[in-house]
């Protein structure tokens, strides 16, 4: 009995949740944490009345909504008891991530589809920003079984997961260094990226120069900028930096590699009202892919991860519990704009 008050107790300093949201998601929690099991006899209202000073009202509603839900019984005269083991039936997952481009929506997808129709999955978008991030962390938090989380390369970041129950956590997309034992379903950017680059070496060489654009203090890992300078170095390649792409301003003999969807449509536009053939007088590589740049201007040579796995891993772990630490592969896809 101590330990079911204990659970309840421990979301107190949940200011967001009510009385009420408190004594359902603690009797949740212990039976998720195996602190009561199937036929187990739960506290009285008296009890709840004595521990927790909350009022009988309170108690009763709470009682009325596990029974509702089929994760408790009412038995007369005896008290109510744990009903089910598998709350997962009910069980709410937010998922925080940075934003819905195509290749997000990918893992989405996949992640949506292997939860099952019996999870609530609420999505929340922090756009790489860090107090969005967090304030969207503090509204959460208590609120959900489970927190599937995109984090933002942030030093400050740690310490705001800290305030979720690290079991409950797993992070994705990004992986970050902490001191807590996080699951993870990641992907990696730095060798990852190098490697790619160095595949490409012989066809990018046919070229003049090697165009990077990539945005300071934006969503765009650091890793992938750090990679193509180490390329740019190890294999004496003529390479720039720039900011943006300015519409327009394509230039024969050169590649152009880009992290983002929309500079990667505006160059292929200006590609093809220059008149420059892609592939021959000019040259592409994009980060992530999907399936419009294996179709669009016979395809676009890319590196990315394999986000829809990463969405089934992120379900599996979920549904299954099982200590999950995994780096995704990163693949490059050597298509027809190089």
């Amino acid at each position: 009995m101590k330990q079911i008050i204990q659970q309840i107790k421990n979301l107190e300093s949940i200011n967001s949740l009510s009385k009420h949201e408190q004594l359902v998601q603690g009797i949740i929690n212990a039976i998720d944490e195996k602190v009561v099991t199937k036929g187990d006899l739960l506290p009285s209202v008296n009890t709840f009345i004595s521990e927790l000073g909350f009022a009988r009202e309170t108690i009763a509603k709470a009682y009325k909504e596990l029974v509702h839900r089929g994760i408790i019984e009412s038995k007369n005269r005896l008290g109510y008891f744990v009903a089910t083991n598998d709350v997962k039936q009910e069980l709410k997952v937010a998922l925080l991530i940075f934003a819905f481009d195509i290749f997000q929506e990918t893992f989405y997808e996949n992640f949506r589809k292997g939860l099952g129709k019996n999870v609530q999955l609420d999505i929340f978008f922090h756009h790489n920003n860090f107090d969005t991030f967090e304030n969207i962390i503090q509204s959460i938090k208590g609120k959900y079984g489970m927190f599937v989380i995109a984090p933002i390369p942030n030093k400050k970041t740690p310490d705001v997961l800290k305030q979720l129950p690290t079991n409950r956590v797993l992070l994705v997309d990004r992986f970050i260094e902490t001191d807590e034992d996080y699951n993870y379903v990641a992907q990696e950017f730095g060798d990852s990226s190098y490697n790619a680059f160095v595949q490409l070496k012989d066809k990018i060489k046919k070229y003049d120069e090697l165009v990077f654009f990539f945005k300071p203090s934006s969503a765009e890992p650091n890793e992938i900028l750090n990679s193509f300078k180490r390329f740019m170095k190890d294999y004496d390649i003529k390479g720039i930096i720039k900011e943006e792409y300015t519409a327009g301003s394509l230039e024969k003999g050169k590649v152009y590699f880009t992290i983002h969807n929309l500079e990667l449509w505006e160059m292929l536009k200006d590609s093809k009202i220059k008149g420059l053939k892609i592939g021959t007088d000019i040259g592409f590589i994009s980060h992530n892919d999907d399936i419009v740049k294996e179709i669009i201007f016979d395809g676009v040579t890319t590196f990315s991860t394999d986000f829809s796995e990463m969405g089934k891993k992120a379900a599996d772990f979920v549904l299954n519990r099982k200590k999950t630490q995994v780096i995704i592969p990163t693949i490059l896809i050597d298509r027809n704009s190089l």
